[in-house]
């Protein structure tokens, strides 16, 4: 190793344990005397006041490497992780360099997504009938599906922050819109501050069933990014643009029926991802 190369990888990351715990309260980064500075840093730091209230029992903190050898973005790496790990239990004030790479600390008990899931473009096929209609899905900002599990496990797949494009049969593509909440029971949903079962839809039905799980419809809000009556629905022959009796398709194979949506609506798709 040239002196050049081991001068970039003399960083180490270090913790500070109280002694009378033998816990963990500080982790950092640095080279050469940096982890002994805090010792007689002068501050009204959480750390500080820890390492003064360590001392004034006549006991000093254990300082401790963990990692040596690293470059500087390897150091801060490290040290992240080891902030996220521990958290509200440090007395770090800075969340540490890379912050916005790890997730939220206590979100472990959600899905997120950019961690556990990619946000995508989908076809969503409104499917009129009995106990649905595109002007009710169109006037509260929903979409549904369901009357049994088949169709119901569908729309349960999408994750908020998803975009879908509303297609209707016979029509064409009617909407664009933002997954904004996930689908659950229609009994669950509230549109404008109420039950949405209770406002003047102009499909009722959609209500049928709906104190079963397994047959329910199932109901996610959507914030209509752009969306025109069925009558306006966009389309044109014989041009490959896609369709499928499936309620939820990805269209991220379909460039095509991509660039009809992103004309037909001024849109761009990309950037509503981002």
């Amino acid at each position: 190793m040239d002196q050049e190369t081991s001068l970039m990888n003399d960083y180490y990351v270090y913790v500070y344990i109280d002694p009378r715990s033998h816990t963990e309260f500080y982790f950092g980064k640095g080279r050469g005397s940096r982890k002994d500075a805090h010792l007689s840093e002068i501050s009204d730091s959480d750390k500080s006041k820890q390492i003064k209230a360590i001392q004034k029992e006549g006991l000093e903190p254990i300082v401790r490497v963990i990692a040596q050898g690293l470059s500087e973005h390897d150091a801060l790496l490290v040290e992240k992780t080891l902030l996220w790990k521990l958290g509200k239990q440090l007395t770090n004030i800075s969340s540490g360099h890379y912050s916005s790479n790890f997730r939220p600390h206590d979100s472990l008990h959600k899905k997120l997504s950019g961690f556990d899931y990619q946000n995508g473009f989908y076809y969503f096929n409104v499917g009129e009938g009995e106990t649905r209609c595109w002007d009710d899905c169109r006037d509260f900002g929903f979409i549904s599906a369901g009357q049994g599990v088949q169709w119901r496990d569908q729309i349960l797949n999408f994750e908020v922050g998803d975009v879908i494009a509303a297609y209707l049969k016979g029509r064409g593509y009617v909407g664009i819109g933002r997954i904004t909440a996930a689908a659950k029971p229609v009994r669950e949903v509230s549109a404008d501050g109420e039950s949405l079962l209770s406002q003047r839809l102009q499909c009722p039905e959609l209500a049928t069933n709906s104190s079963n799980n397994e047959l329910s419809e199932y109901v996610a809000i959507v914030d209509w990014l752009t969306s025109v009556e069925a009558q306006h629905g966009k389309w044109k022959s014989k041009s490959g643009l896609y369709t499928t009796p499936l309620i939820r398709a990805s269209l991220d194979k379909q460039p095509v029926t991509v660039a009809f949506l992103e004309a037909s609506f001024n849109l761009s798709i990309p950037e509503l991802l981002t």
